[in-house]
């Protein structure tokens, strides 16, 4: 029996929305390390939900953002959302997680209970005189403890693992806005880790990191991929969409193409896609 949750036009104030965001704060995606080998192994299988984007619409004053986006992502697929910037990727990541009002229909279908969304953002800004550790960091976003009273020994492995998985377990103790934008990016990843979601949605994870870690990341998105999760990730880097994608879908306020990367990412296809004024929906 299918398990489906419906997030119908709503405000940042639904409870819909709140609780899909509270359960996207909270969690962790998958994680790099610097080994030659990303542990496929260890993750669990689970099974993802199938996301259903039906006439969303997005008007902010009197700018459509927005304009009837429908699409569907598989489950258990990597999918992957591509267009230019103020196209409205991140405003669409938005709406699924309950931040902005929207019309239309967005739907998850789960394949039994609800299960964990995890979300990783684009970046996050830390003042490089602000005392908070990588430590102090990972648990004010994964436990409900204080984060002053240390790791809980509930999710002190977790975190610990995690940590080590994207190649910061040897700098646990550096401050946040000491860290390079890469190394920030890569506690973001290990925070997205806990607990393990069922549906994860990436927000240009490759932006800031360095060519180690690009190799890792790429890695875990076939470790995803196996391991049964949904990933919706938002991308620049089209020669890595290309590969690493199952499906691509071009965004630049409506939906301009939904289809294989082979059959996606053609030169007229980016053309229309990456023009100031998108000439069709096509």
């Amino acid at each position: 029996m299918t398990a489906q949750e419906t997030i119908s036009p709503t405000t940042p104030e639904s409870p819909v929305g709140a609780s899909l965001l509270a359960k996207a704060s909270r969690q962790s995606t998958s994680s790099l390390n610097d080994t030659p080998h990303s542990r496929a192994g260890s993750l669990p299988q689970v099974s993802g939900p199938t996301l259903d984007f039906a006439e969303v619409s997005l008007t902010l004053g009197r700018t459509t953002i927005l304009d009837k986006v429908t699409f569907q992502i598989q489950p258990g697929s990597v999918h992957a959302l591509v267009g230019p910037n103020g196209g409205g990727k991140s405003s669409l990541i938005k709406t699924l997680l309950g931040q902005m009002p929207h019309q239309g229909r967005l739907s998850l279908q789960w394949p039994g209970e609800p299960g964990t969304i995890g979300y990783v953002p684009q970046a996050l800004e830390f003042d490089r005189g602000l005392p908070m550790t990588v430590d102090d960091f990972m648990a004010a976003m994964c436990q409900r403890r204080p984060a002053f009273l240390g790791l809980s020994k509930h999710y002190a492995a977790a975190i610990a693992e995690a940590l080590e998985r994207v190649g910061m377990q040897d700098k646990r103790k550096r401050r946040m806005g000491a860290l390079s934008g890469g190394e920030r990016q890569r506690v973001l990843l290990a925070q997205g880790l806990i607990p393990s979601p069922q549906l994860l949605v990436l927000d240009e994870p490759m932006s800031a990191l360095d060519e180690a870690g690009i190799q890792v990341f790429e890695r875990l998105l076939g470790d995803w991929r196996q391991s049964g999760i949904t990933v919706l990730w938002i991308e620049h880097d089209l020669e890595a969409v290309g590969r690493l994608a199952d499906r691509v879908t071009g965004l630049n306020r409506w939906v301009l193409f939904d289809a294989t990367p082979k059959q996606a990412l053609t030169p007229e296809r980016l053309l229309t896609l990456f023009s100031t004024h998108p000439r069709s929906a096509a």
